[in-house]
């Protein structure tokens, strides 16, 4: 339970959820009913004190609700009690009919839930109006991945008489042969290679570590960036990182992500172009190729197979093969 409202309740948020309170200040008619404001302002007091949410996720709940209340007060509805479930999955079909996407709607169902299910905790309503309303199906998202011919134009892409050219043709060959995330691959450490072997260390989310091996095309563009180009990039610097840049210091995100859409363009690749599509590329190759998911799991780093699953849905060629070689009527 929360204490007392504040006399001015909803001028107390204005710095936690700026967006709800703009729209309340500026559009909202004179006559709206201070019920349904006193209720919104309530339950954001509580998920502030009481569940302890972050500044940038209470401003998208105050945000949501900015948005119900609007619409709700354009229905002529002039307190809380007299809005229904109806008005709730009108709303929502609105926000679909404008465009809405499948994830928004079930961010705005979750926060009307929750809203909902605490006015009914707090006895501002005889029942909970969302109780009986499920999520939104959400399709995940596919993955783009390149085709063969554009990998292979975008790893040869790099110019590699330069010291910068060997250090990108081995960072995008590694990234391909691996799969890593380009978290992993910017903060890989010389400690974690393995030439030798063929393989190389990552240490993914939660810093799990996972043993991923490199093909031979990789491991020779590494090869030759820490004998020509590594040293000569550092000068009389000294750095633990593999991928380093004239100044000495480790390779970003940010830096990579910019060199690898550069080349993308250079090699004339029509398609959206990122570390991520190539890690994409990676996992659909390999299925493609006849990996079976458990061993994709392992390499990519996942936690739950389910996450991995997503790749089967790309391979709609590979299945297709399948199909027509072991079907009888094929």
């Amino acid at each position: 339970m929360v204490g007392a409202i504040h006399e001015s309740p909803l001028h107390s948020y204005n710095s936690v959820a700026p967006i709800f309170f703009k729209l309340h200040n500026s559009s909202m008619p004179a006559s709206s009913p201070p019920i349904l404001d006193s209720a919104i302002d309530r339950f954001l007091q509580f998920i502030l004190v009481e569940k302890g949410l972050a500044k940038k996720t209470l401003e998208a709940y105050g945000s949501d609700l900015a948005l119900f209340h609007a619409f709700v007060i354009k229905k002529k509805i002039r307190d809380l009690a007299s809005i229904t479930t109806e008005d709730i999955v009108t709303f929502l079909m609105h926000r679909k009919n404008g465009g809405a996407k499948s994830r928004t709607l079930a961010r705005n169902l979750v926060v009307l839930r929750s809203f909902f299910s605490f006015c009914y905790a707090e006895n501002l309503l005889s029942h909970d109006l969302t109780s009986l309303l499920d999520l939104p199906k959400i399709l995940p998202k596919l993955p783009h991945a390149l085709s063969g011919l554009d990998v292979e134009k975008l790893l040869s892409a790099p110019a590699t008489n330069t010291l910068h050219g060997l250090r990108d043709k081995a960072m995008l060959e590694l990234l391909y042969a691996a799969g890593l995330r380009v978290s992993e691959l910017v903060g890989l450490k010389l400690n974690q290679l393995h030439m030798q072997s063929g393989y190389v260390l990552a240490f993914g989310k939660g810093s799990k570590e996972r043993v991923v091996p490199v093909g031979q095309s990789a491991l020779k563009a590494l090869d030759v960036y820490l004998k020509e180009g590594r040293s000569r990039l550092l000068g009389k610097r000294l750095s633990s990182y593999v991928f380093v840049t004239h100044r000495g210091q480790n390779m970003t995100r940010q830096m990579f992500w910019t060199h690898i859409k550069k080349y993308g363009r250079a090699c004339g690749i029509k398609t959206e172009i990122s570390p991520h599509v190539l890690r994409h590329s990676f996992a659909t190759h390999l299925l493609d190729g006849g990996a079976d998911l458990r061993s994709l799991q392992v390499m990519l780093g996942h936690a739950d197979i389910s996450t991995t699953q997503i790749y089967t849905h790309v391979s709609r060629k590979k299945l297709i093969e399948v199909h027509e070689k072991f079907h009888p009527r094929g």
